[in-house]
Formats: C-alpha cells, sequence, structure tokens
C-alpha cells in the first residue's frame, strides 16, 4: 500500500530560524529517508520550496487563472513529502512518529487512492 507523508509547517517558520537550525534540521530529515530507503519502503521523498515560489491554476468560465503565491488563506504549507509502500495504515502512523520534523511541523498521513469511490 503507498501512503503520502505530508510536511505541513508554518509558513513563515523557514525565515525565522538560523542557518544552523536549517541545516540540522535538513540533515535530519535526509537521515530518516536514508533509513526508510534501506528498509525498502522509500519510493520518493523531496523538500519543497516555499509557497511564495509556487502558483495555483483554476479554471473558471473556460479561462484559466493563475494564482501566485504566498497564498494568505493558509497558515500553513506543505514542505516536502515521502512517499512510501507500506504493508497497512498503522506501519504508515508508526514512520510518520518517527519522523523527525514532527518536532517543528506536523507530518499528514495520506494513502494513495482514487478520488472517487469505487
Amino acid at each position: 500500500m503507498s501512503y503520502a507523508l505530508l510536511i505541513l509547517e508554518e509558513r513563515a517558520r523557514r525565515t525565522r530560524r538560523s542557518r544552523q537550525d536549517a541545516m540540522t534540521e535538513y540533515d535530519a530529515m535526509q537521515s530518516f529517508g536514508a533509513g526508510l530507503a534501506v528498509r525498502g519502503i522509500l519510493k520518493s521523498g523531496e523538500a519543497l520550496k516555499p509557497d511564495a515560489e509556487g502558483v495555483r491554476i483554476s479554471a473558471r468560465g473556460g479561462r484559466a487563472l493563475v494564482l501566485d503565491g504566498p497564498f494568505a488563506e493558509s497558515k500553513e504549507m506543505i514542505g516536502g513529502f515521502f512517499l512510501l509502500d507500506v504493508a497497512s495504515r498503522a506501519e504508515a502512523i508508526a514512520i510518520a512518529a518517527e519522523c523527525p520534523a514532527t518536532a517543528w511541523a506536523t507530518v499528514e498521513v495520506r494513502e494513495i487512492g482514487t478520488c472517487h469511490d469505487q
């Protein structure tokens, strides 16, 4: 079963932390990902740039609307993700609890699947 661990962090947090704190956190997350790879359960994992560098696209009345970030209606941004291949939801939750990001962010666990009832 595939699960995504989404790292939801406060948008402004990255600008407030020191360079040393940023590197310490980054190294911890890299080590966490490497450990998942050794266990054979990591499909993918990446850090994401801040939402200020992102865009949102929607279509209304046949026209594409592009909204540049940051997105004021959101207090948090997705700062990164890990995509796992595990046996169960319980295993995905247990792995999320091991994630170093739980010390400064929320780790959301989402199963990969269809967006409609089968």
